[in-house]
């Protein structure tokens, strides 16, 4: 078995193939085979879809609960603050710089790291299964949502996005609605109390004022905001709709069919949501994952961000080298600390919760 050090190495140089090779959401298929080698080099037997990646480990029981491992390989497109080339691994003053770096290729890399270390280890409590996922910054639908179906039922998850190695123990879902309020077509010149965009005046007001009763002791309030408005093509037509877009951040407290009955019981307005399935989601402190974290000095707290928790069904728990703060940035970048610090901490957690 290799040692960690040696695990730790091999991940930085992998992570600086990522860098360099470019892997948008959707179009993953280069890096999904710098993974696929990965677990070749490793003797692991692994299975593909799309450009999703997936492993068992060696002791595979089925009489055993199942533990996931999950990051993701995409990106988002860099944006034009970039003054260093994207796609160029570049290692100075302790830090690697380049596009996915921190979001997340630093989080993949200590993960399948850690999951080499344990692959062939017997006797663990649970199964191990790691999946390299595609097409998360896009949430897209062959990501990890479509290789659940090719799993066994998970008990609990890790989901490596850049915390800093502190807790994630919830996370906000995302509900983005597309609204339309209705009125009466017209000219400009004549009378018409029907107007849609003075309709859509109270609709506004509803999603900039109601609060929803149950609050989070971890993520707070539901937060509901109108983000765009569209209504009329010309000074002197009163159009027939006004159109508005909604971005709503779910607590834990609510699944998303709950807000959108909400919304719709109480706005005037064809309510029509894009997705459903980004659902809030969450890790009880008093599980041994928490508690193995807590256990090392980690703190615990409430993201606001979107991952791919979000498609999970089993308690999930938010955990990866880099910081959030640093993703989709300009000259994004992880510390070479944080990738080794990760995998260690990464290591200690699962050898305390495995243990049998």
């Amino acid at each position: 078995m290799k040692d960690i050090e040696t695990l730790t190495q091999e991940a930085i140089a992998l992570l600086k193939s990522l860098i360099e090779t470019p892997s948008f959401s959707s179009e993953e298929e280069q890096t999904a085979i710098l993974i696929e080698n990965w677990f070749t080099q490793n003797s692991i037997p692994f299975e593909r879809e799309n450009n999703n990646i997936w492993a068992f480990n060696q002791h595979f029981d089925k009489s055993k609960p199942t533990l996931l491992l999950n990051s993701h390989h995409d990106t988002v497109r860099p944006n034009q603050g970039y003054t260093n080339d994207p796609f160029e691994a570049i290692e100075k003053d302790g830090k690697l710089y380049g596009l996915g770096s921190n979001d997340a290729g630093g989080c993949l890399v200590s993960l399948m790291a850690t999951f080499v270390y344990f692959y062939a280890k017997e006797n663990l409590s649970h199964n191990i299964v790691i999946v390299a996922s595609a097409e998360e910054e896009s949430s897209g639908k062959k990501g990890l949502n479509s290789v659940l179906k090719h799993l066994p039922e998970l008990e609990c998850a890790i989901v490596g996005e850049p915390t800093l190695m502190q807790l994630a123990v919830a996370e906000k879902g995302l509900l983005v609605l597309d609204v339309v309020v209705k009125g009466t077509a017209s000219h400009a010149a004549h009378n018409n109390p029907d107007n849609p965009i003075y309709n859509a005046m109270p609709v506004i007001q509803w999603f900039n004022s109601y609060q929803f009763e149950k609050v989070s002791e971890v993520l707070g309030p539901v937060k509901m905001t109108v983000t765009q408005i569209n209504a009329g093509k010309q000074h002197n037509v009163v159009p027939a709709e006004c159109h508005l877009v909604v971005d709503i951040r779910v607590n834990d407290c609510y699944n998303n069919t709950e807000i959108l009955e909400t919304v719709r019981a109480n706005v005037k307005a064809e309510v029509t949501p894009r997705s459903m399935h980004l659902n809030a989601s969450s890790i009880p402190i008093s599980h041994g994952l928490v508690q193995a974290g807590i256990a090392l000095g980690r703190t615990t707290y409430g993201s606001p961000t979107l991952s791919d928790q979000s498609v999970l069904y089993c308690k999930s728990l938010k955990l990866g080298p880099g910081e959030s703060l640093r993703s989709h940035s300009a000259d994004e970048f992880i510390f070479v600390n944080e990738i080794e610090e990760g995998i260690q901490l990464y290591i200690k957690i699962l050898g305390d919760f495995l243990k049998n």
